[in-house]
């Protein structure tokens, strides 16, 4: 019972997150006994780690002290450096930047809330800098607390290109269940908050009549996933390079690892078909400025043939991004290729 905090009537208080109340949760008092609740911590890890689980998601973990995280996770990992934790935090950039600090292997992010191509470009090049170092982002393109408007408002296309932007972008990346059928009802306008949310009840999901009617993109999530695979650089972060182009709809990347380039270029407008030229930084990819590069995309499979500025030409709901393997060409070309 001195774990607790208790109000003046004796009773245990319950967990608060202003604005939110969290009436089913007791919150632990942290400064009664911090050596006995490490202790007790650890041995509960230890039980679950038993029974293989290998990976903890820690809830809210910015609102406990920092240097108790410190302590358990040290101590787990000095036993076991495979066993990872996850800090579910959303909160201000230093108190998520002193998680990762103190030994959480994996953070989340501002991923969900950054849509447009100057809010991504900013916050990547924030990730992938000095910060880097320390910490790894995990791109969750929907939590079983938010929806965003995006993927509300957009449709099956928004949800396809979240998922290319997540799995491309970040070395970790996670959706939340239901996200490949696309379920985007909001418990009221203006909410992230799911309409039928399974923090209060079981949905229940056809998995089989989905596929057979089209209604998912689990597809593309398997592609995207084998795709990362088979590029070392899709794994890394601080790889990460942007390329210019002339339509602020439209989002260029690259990343690259020894001999392996991957080129990724997304329509970030789920409701319309836009074109962009792309110009590459051909000396950021090892390449002099009129070098020709063959470029696969594996996505649809198709090939072609680029240079220094490249058009492209994206659609929703057919084709929202290219995901291109880069490989030199045998000749040199010195205008504009066409995708």
């Amino acid at each position: 019972p001195q774990w607790f905090h208790h109000r003046a009537d004796g009773t245990i208080a319950y967990a608060e997150n202003p604005p939110k109340k969290y009436q089913d949760i007791y919150p632990v008092a942290f400064d009664a006994d911090m050596d006995g609740l490490v202790t007790e911590t650890v041995r509960v890890l230890r039980h679950w780690m038993e029974h293989g689980v290998r990976i903890f998601r820690v809830d809210n973990p910015h609102t406990k002290p920092v240097v108790f995280w410190e302590r358990v996770i040290g101590e787990i990992n000095r036993a076991d450096p495979d066993v990872i934790f996850l800090a579910e935090a959303f909160t201000r950039p230093a108190m998520m930047h002193t998680l990762a600090q103190v030994g959480f292997q994996q953070s989340y992010t501002y991923f969900t809330w950054r849509n447009s191509k100057q809010e991504l470009t900013e916050y990547l090049t924030e990730l992938s800098g000095d910060s880097a170092a320390y910490m790894r982002p995990n791109f969750f393109a929907n939590t079983p607390d938010i929806l965003h408007a995006y993927l509300q408002q957009g449709g099956r296309p928004a949800f396809e290109i979240r998922a290319v932007l997540a799995a491309t972008l970040s070395p970790a990346w996670g959706i939340y269940s239901g996200y490949e059928l696309c379920e985007n009802q909001a418990l009221k306008p203006g909410s992230e908050e799911y309409l039928n949310s399974e923090k209060y009840q079981l949905e229940r999901r056809d998995w089989e009549a989905a596929a057979r009617e089209g209604r998912t993109i689990a597809p593309l999530i398997t592609s995207l996933n084998e795709i990362r695979r088979r590029h070392p650089s899709l794994r890394q972060l601080r790889n990460l390079r942007f390329h210019h182009t002339d339509n602020d709809s439209v989002l260029a990347f690259s990343k690259s690892t020894g001999d392996d380039t991957v080129i990724v270029v997304v329509n970030l407008d789920p409701h319309h078909t836009q074109e962009a030229t792309v110009s590459l930084d051909l000396p950021r990819l090892g390449l002099d400025w009129n070098d020709a590069l063959s470029v696969h995309d594996e996505l649809t499979g198709e090939t072609y043939h680029w240079g220094r500025d490249n058009y492209v030409c994206l659609s929703p709901g057919r084709a929202p991004a290219h995901v291109l393997r880069a490989e030199p060409a045998t000749s040199q070309i010195g205008g504009p290729a066409a995708s």
